[in-house]
């Protein structure tokens, strides 16, 4: 089955966008390379320079909004600032926990994961943990060097406030509304990674990101890199809330929902629907009808 994967991936014509029914096949080969290849010391840096990618992101999404009155302004260049640190991440190859909500789904679909189930779930593991730790750490030296405007920060704090708003309904039915909104953030923060992955130019792939990363600021879901990315910022001025509030409203939850908002409404349809499935069942047939003649 792999093999026939990778014959269409091959297949492929060069110099134009990938169909979207091959697109999960590029990620499940990408998921299954990186779990093969790459040690856990390597997984781990790759994971910290998207956390910082994103806190970047996030840096200027604030500093882009701070003074913008018009609502519909402010989402448009928020959108535009959190796309340059996931453009960072996907031009850089960089692993985001986002992206990688979509890859390992389509990875054990796709049966490339058979020998190597321990080696995908590690990755899925510490890419989440590198998030945290590259976004704590780029927040902490943005705190030495940078000092934030009163403007600036409370931009910083009310953003770093409604990623945890759902603390102000509490708890169980608060939490399982923070993880359905974490459902929705990786929909379409994972649409993004999916439709970048068909472009085969730089802008071919910045668009797609622009156009959802701005459809997912706007709509205010809830994404865990990105949580980390703000509440990162904030905690060394000692503002906002807490580490504490971020972790278990803002985080924790997103992470939950965005693990299933990756694999069970991007990578599992996408899946079930690719035509791909229709070649090797044609292959197959074929092959059964070849051995009964013979």
């Amino acid at each position: 089955m792999e093999d026939t994967d990778d014959a269409i991936l091959e297949a492929q014509p060069p110099g134009r966008h990938l169909e979207a029914d091959v697109v999960l096949l590029e990620l499940s080969k990408a998921g299954a390379t990186r779990a093969r290849t790459l040690p856990a010391g390597k997984i781990i840096v790759l994971s910290m320079l998207a956390g910082a990618f994103i806190t970047a992101g996030a840096l200027l999404a604030a500093l882009l909004v701070a003074d913008v009155e018009s609502v519909g302004m402010r989402r448009l260049l928020e959108g535009f600032g959190f796309s340059v640190g996931f453009f960072m991440v996907i031009l850089s190859g960089a692993l985001l926990f986002t992206e990688v909500n979509v890859e390992v789904p389509a990875t054990m679909l796709s049966r490339r994961a058979y020998d190597i189930r321990h080696l995908v779930l590690r990755l899925w593991v510490l890419a989440a943990f590198g998030n945290l730790a590259g976004a704590f750490l780029i927040g902490q030296l943005i705190g030495v060097a940078h000092q934030f405007s009163a403007t600036d920060l409370a931009t910083l704090v009310e953003i770093a406030e409604t990623k945890a708003r759902f603390r102000a309904e509490g708890g169980l039915a608060g939490w399982f509304r923070a993880v359905v909104s974490g459902m929705l953030g990786n929909w379409l923060v994972g649409m993004a990674a999916f439709l970048s992955t068909m472009g085969r130019t730089i802008i071919g792939r910045y668009v797609p990101v622009f156009l959802v990363v701005v459809a997912f600021v706007a709509t205010g879901f809830l994404h865990s890199p990105a949580n980390m990315a703000f509440y990162s910022l904030v905690g060394p001025t000692g503002a906002g809330p807490g580490w504490g509030t971020g972790l278990w409203w803002a985080i924790l939850p997103a992470a939950v929902g965005n693990i299933l908002g990756g694999t069970l409404l991007v990578a599992v349809p996408f899946w079930y629907a690719g035509t791909r499935h229709a070649t090797r069942r044609s292959t197959t047939t074929a092959g059964t009808a070849t051995l009964a003649d013979a």
